[in-house]
């Protein structure tokens, strides 16, 4: 199933304490259950001002629910590539 990375802007997303992120989870957990088995998050990254989230799911358009931008995954690379 293809994988996607998802941007979202939230301003100060890396100022948000503890609780802020359980809440940002919780709701995104709910939203998923309402799209139902076919759309699983598998992480995010927090920065400054947005969060950048691995999806997995079967088109783009599912994972707009959630997102500002979405971009398929094609591949990864990391320094074991290099070898």
């Amino acid at each position: 199933m293809p994988k996607y990375v998802i941007e979202r802007e939230i301003p100060n997303a890396g100022k948000l304490t503890s609780d802020q992120l359980k809440s940002i989870s919780q709701a995104s957990c709910g939203v998923l259950n309402q799209l139902g088995t076919q759309i699983q998050w598998v992480n995010s990254y927090i920065t400054s001002d947005k969060l950048y989230c691995i999806y997995i799911a079967p088109n783009e358009e599912m994972v707009y629910e959630h997102a500002n931008s979405v971009s398929e995954v094609f591949g990864i690379i990391d320094p074991t590539t290099a070898e």
